[in-house]
């Protein structure tokens, strides 16, 4: 039996100028500046400019009611709340004064149009209705990388057109680069590479004919590509090498005593293949020394190389903070004067048909984006500063020194609470974003930390535990590596109180092996 109810719910829902408020909060430096450039495109009323550099001409105006231009009226922002939406913006544009020529016009030919017949209308589709699709991808969106040259793809391709291969053997020879990760290896096997091959297009190839012409591409720089693993790339690399007794003896190990080399057990090594102790010790340094992964690095165009653009400067005059925004962060916006005297054009207008019902709407849409736009970059430049303000004041001995052991623990709630924001504002400010000091470039993560109690009751941060973790580490006999246990007890005798547990959680944080895998000989 169907029933009827009737509930009554509260729900929180976030309007479309939240959304992308919060889009454009959460983009670092570097992304900003591409998404000014693409807004710029798509809204006319929008340009570079100081806006200030019209407010004389402003001034000697004679209209007495206010229009998109007033600077003071629209520009000023709350820094916890977003703006008001465009339909209240819009109950401030004048009433249009209908004449009585308009009142006597032909109805089927010209309307008359009341300026609040639209302007309250919130059924428009304006600036605020865009990114609301499909649309996480703003987010997914790749950082802005240097353009280094050639992919590696491109320069593999051209050393295969001078490899003088057959028509065959060269479409296979695409399939195969085509398979190569980023790193320099191919992970898939032959036979699927063959039925690749088959499918898509319709080539016949035995696995033992792919791997001829995979040899061939093995040959290609830089060394090492086109491996199937780890062992397979380090022996290529040694093939090119003048071959003496060090290579030769990097050679056997990697192909005789591979498992033992990866778990570090030399004695095991140096008994089955007979090795000196010398002998051993250059043969494990050429090893090391060799690229594990050839399609990271070489020559240009191997890889991509990402520039970080500091969104905050930090500056220290005599113990005096000086926190100061990127420039790239402030740009210069200001609405068209032309679409505001195109707007003003039509209240003066006699007579309104349906056409300029439609320029005037269109108008309409564009000054409210605009508006909204240098709004939310406005809004965005108070709340980086703020949160990037409350982070310095937090961390004041660490700024002035850059001692790590200066980090205070520090996590989102605190800072939130300091600004009187929510923690999801200050996490979509921390995310991507770096400050400049003269210790060097930080991203904003990286003050933030969870305590660790003390001998003496108060608490240190992890950061802080984790670099005395390092200087341990760095400080112990290669030869003879300090255990998880032993760090734990020298951790413990300097007042911190951790466990093995946590010992090794931030080794691994660290991305420092094991003891054993820490050894040298």
């Amino acid at each position: 039996m169907q029933r009827l109810d009737m509930k009554q719910l509260l729900s929180q829902k976030l309007s479309p100028q939240q959304i992308q408020f919060i889009k454009l909060l959460q983009i670092p430096t570097a992304e900003l500046e591409t998404r000014i450039k693409e807004e710029l495109e798509l809204n006319p009323a929008l340009e570079e400019g100081d806006e200030n550099d019209d407010l004389d001409e402003q001034d000697r105006d004679d209209s007495d009611d206010d229009d998109y231009d007033d600077p003071d009226s629209e520009f000023d922002n709350d820094d916890n709340t977003l703006d008001e939406d465009f339909d209240d913006r819009g109950e401030e544009q004048p009433e249009v004064d209908l004449s009585k020529d308009d009142e006597r016009a032909d109805t089927k030919e010209s309307d008359d149009l009341d300026l609040g017949d639209y302007i309250n209308d919130d059924e428009i589709a304006g600036y605020k209705m865009q990114g609301d699709g499909p649309g996480d991808s703003d987010d997914d969106r790749e950082m802005p990388l240097a353009d280094t040259g050639g992919s590696l793809t491109d320069i593999l391709m051209d050393q295969l057109s001078f490899a003088g291969l057959d028509d065959k053997q060269a479409a296979i020879g695409r399939q195969l680069i085509g398979s190569i990760d980023n790193d320099g290896y191919i992970r898939r096997d032959l036979s699927a590479i063959a039925n690749d091959l088959a499918f898509s297009q319709n080539i016949e190839a035995a696995s033992g004919e792919i791997e001829g012409v995979l040899h061939v591409i093995q040959s290609f720089d830089p060394a090492g590509i086109g491996a199937r693993d780890l062992r397979e790339c380090l022996l290529l690399q040694l093939e090119r090498r003048p071959q003496d007794d060090v290579t030769e003896a990097a050679e056997r190990i990697l192909l005789e005593c591979y498992d033992e080399f990866t778990k570090k057990h030399y004695p095991r090594i140096q008994q089955k293949l007979d090795l000196e102790d010398d002998e051993l010790k250059e043969a494990i340094a050429l090893i090391l020394k060799l690229n594990p992964k050839p399609g990271g690095t070489g020559p240009v165009g191997m890889g991509k190389v990402q520039y970080i653009i500091p969104d905050f400067i930090l500056s220290n005059d005599n113990g005096v903070l000086n926190l100061t925004l990127n420039s790239r962060n402030a740009p210069d916006l200001r609405v068209a004067p032309a679409y505001t005297e195109m707007f003003q054009a039509y209240d003066k207008a006699a007579k309104k048909d349906k056409k300029m019902k439609e320029a005037v709407t269109f108008v309409k849409q564009k000054l409210d984006a605009a508006r909204w736009f240098i709004d939310a970059i406005r809004q965005r430049q108070q709340t980086l500063l703020r949160t990037m303000d409350a982070i310095v004041r937090y961390q004041r001995d660490f700024f002035l020194e850059g001692d790590e052991s200066k980090l205070r623990p520090m996590i989102l709630k605190d800072i939130a609470q300091e600004i009187s924001m929510d923690i999801s504002t200050v996490s979509r400010v921390a995310n991507s974003k770096s400050v400049q000091t003269e210790f060097g470039i930080y991203p904003l993560k990286y003050f933030f930390s969870e305590g660790i109690a003390t001998d003496s009751g108060e608490d240190a941060s992890s950061r802080e535990v984790k670099h005395i973790l390092k200087e341990i580490i760095d400080g112990e006999s290669k030869a003879r590596p300090l255990s998880d246990d032993k760090l734990e007890k020298m951790l413990n005798a300097r007042g911190y109180n951790i466990a093995r547990r946590t010992v090794a959680k931030y080794r691994e944080q660290l991305n420092i092996p094991v003891a054993r895998l820490r050894r040298e000989l």
